[in-house]
């Protein structure tokens, strides 16, 4: 199936669907670094670097190509600012704030393809009541807005942790097709029972497991590449590896004489509590600094992993917060996806991704039901 992933990020939705066997043909990406970083690891795809706005005024241009899948979520900021002022029977298309989610909807009318995936914030099941929501369901189901029939809509918020991701996330997905279909739960639950029990969708390492071979940079340490020091020692090590020589991205955060005093305090699995620090008792973050532990999964890898006080994101052995290699293991990006850009940029690139593995899944899912229903 052909693919245009929208609002595409550095790619992780793109990496799980080419690993499910997709062809991603075009992606749309504003950022320039994003856009860099896309292109240096999907060189087979048409990037454009542009404002979705003028990506859907150009859309002319690939007017021959039959598209099967659209995916891609708009970024949630825009769904936070339309608020309460979302009314009953009130089109969310004509609020101006909403043009990231217009545009996205107007891709999807001008291809009607087969079947799209739109992921979001769990929150949007909720926002303004779920009036939100609601709007979203009426634009698609209405065969009004579309010339080859309206779109069936299954949806639900998931954790990527019942997926083989080795971090607790939980995410919106909807997944509209041109064919009805089962609830997604069903779908998923005759998926899963169709495959073995050692299936990588089944097995959920913990962070020994996914990040255990990298367990020898200190704090302030490595370089954008080098050479691996240890030999994968697991299933979803060797996974992510797959053959690699070099490693990129494993560079460990430099932090101050402050943030590493209180750091070296701590003991796998304390946070800012045991430090008894009057200065973190305020801290915005219940999560600030807190070591993980080896055998737990990763919370939510999000884009301050490279602060202490950012969440439960500092090392369970070492004095320091994980790297940008070690987030990307735990987002399930394989070793050879390489991130360009500032430092600041790749740790938004990491934590604002769809982790590879758990698109790879919905792809699956996608031709499952393709071919069952």
């Amino acid at each position: 199936m052909k693919v245009i992933d929208l609002f595409a990020g550095a790619g992780g939705i793109s990496v799980g669907l080419k690993n499910a066997g997709y062809n991603i043909v075009l992606a749309n990406e504003i950022d320039k670094d994003f856009a860099k970083t896309y292109k240096r690891n999907h060189v087979a795809s048409e990037v454009v670097c542009d404002d979705v706005e003028i990506f859907v005024k150009n859309l002319n241009k690939y007017k021959n190509e039959q598209i099967d899948l659209i995916v891609g979520g708009t970024p949630c900021q825009g769904f936070s600012m339309a608020g309460a002022r979302i009314r009953k029977n009130q089109n969310i298309l004509k609020d101006s704030r909403n043009y990231l989610f217009r545009n996205y909807f107007e891709v999807i009318q001008y291809f009607e393809p087969k079947y799209f995936i739109f992921e979001n914030v769990e929150g949007l099941t909720t926002l303004n009541k779920g009036n939100f929501l609601k709007e979203i369901v009426r634009l698609f189901t209405n065969k009004d807005n579309f010339k080859k029939g309206k779109y069936f809509l299954n949806y639900k918020i998931v954790n990527v942790a019942n997926f083989g991701v080795p971090q607790k996330r939980k995410r919106f997905i909807m997944i509209g097709s041109k064919r009805p279909f089962p609830e997604l739960d069903a779908v998923i639950k005759k998926y899963l029972s169709s495959l073995s029990s050692t299936s990588k969708y089944k097995q959920s390492p913990n962070i020994r497991q996914t990040i255990g071979d990298l367990n020898y940079i200190e704090v302030g340490g490595g370089e954008f590449e080098q050479r691996y020091k240890c030999e994968p020692n697991t299933k979803y090590q060797k996974m992510l590896r797959n053959g690699q020589v070099k490693l990129f991205n494993h560079v460990a955060t430099k932090h101050n004489k402050v943030a590493l005093s209180r750091i070296i305090r701590l003991k796998p699995g304390d946070s800012r509590s045991s430090l008894n620090d009057k200065h973190l008792i305020k801290s915005v973050h219940s999560g600030a600094y807190s070591r993980m532990k080896w055998e737990d999964q990763a919370v939510t890898i999000t884009t301050r992993f490279d602060t202490p006080s950012g969440g439960k994101f500092i090392h369970p052995e070492r004095n320091r917060t994980i790297t940008p290699r070690e987030a990307a293991r735990l987002q399930s990006f394989p070793d050879e996806f390489v991130f360009m850009g500032p430092k600041s940029k790749i740790t938004t690139m990491i934590g604002n991704a769809v982790p590879p593995l758990f698109a790879e899944f919905l792809g699956n899912i996608i031709k499952y039901i393709n071919k069952n229903y």
